[in-house]
């Protein structure tokens, strides 16, 4: 994982490198978060129809599940 250059550093480094280095891992940071994002809902839509599937069944849902 690539850190921010330390105050050491910093005097060594332009404040234009240092201002597109914090830019740039916003931008990764966020394409990640929104991957993760469609990863929950796909994963809530299994889950959503997993537990009507048993529910059509006769299956009677308790706990964490029937929380949704």
């Amino acid at each position: 994982m690539a850190m921010a250059p330390s105050r050491k550093e910093d005097s060594n480094v332009s404040k234009d490198e240092v201002i597109g280095y914090h830019k740039g891992s916003l931008n990764t940071l966020l394409a990640e978060r929104n991957e993760l994002l469609k990863i929950v809902q796909i994963t809530e839509s299994l889950i959503q129809a997993h537990a009507k599937a048993l529910q059509d069944l006769g299956v009677k849902i308790e706990g964490d599940e029937k929380k949704k």
